[in-house]
C-alpha cells in the first residue's frame, strides 16, 4: 500500500470490459469525493481503518470489513474518520467512462 500526505492514493487492480478495482489509501483527514457514475454500481468494503461514508442520503462511519453498495448514480463522498490510515477496495461494474470531470471514475 502506498499513501501520500498530499492527496488520496489510487491503485488500480483489475479492469476489463466488464470490472474495474481500485485500492484507495487515505491518511490523516483525506477525503475522496463526492464521486458518482450514471451507469455504474459499486462496491466499497473497507480493508484497515475506519471512514466516514457518505452514499446518497446516507451516512455511515465504516471500519474494517464493513462494505456497502453504490448504485448507479449515487454520490459517494469518503473521509478518514481515524488517526489511523485507511484503506479501501472500490470494485465497479460496467467499469467508468474515463475521467472527465465525474469523480467516481477512474483517475488519470
Amino acid at each position: 500500500m502506498h499513501f501520500s500526505e498530499d492527496e488520496p492514493h489510487h491503485e488500480t487492480l483489475f479492469e476489463s470490459g466488464h470490472l474495474w478495482s481500485e485500492v484507495i489509501c487515505l491518511q490523516g483527514t483525506q477525503g475522496l469525493g463526492p464521486m458518482s457514475d450514471p451507469a455504474s454500481d459499486a462496491i466499497l468494503a473497507v480493508i484497515s481503518g475506519e471512514v466516514s461514508a457518505q452514499v446518497g442520503k446516507g451516512r455511515a462511519r465504516m471500519k474494517q470489513w464493513d462494505s456497502v453498495l453504490v448504485q448507479a448514480g449515487d454520490e459517494l463522498t469518503l473521509k478518514n474518520a481515524s488517526s489511523e490510515p485507511a484503506v479501501l477496495l472500490l470494485v465497479a461494474a460496467p467499469p467508468p467512462a474515463p475521467r472527465t470531470s465525474a469523480p467516481l471514475q477512474r483517475p488519470p
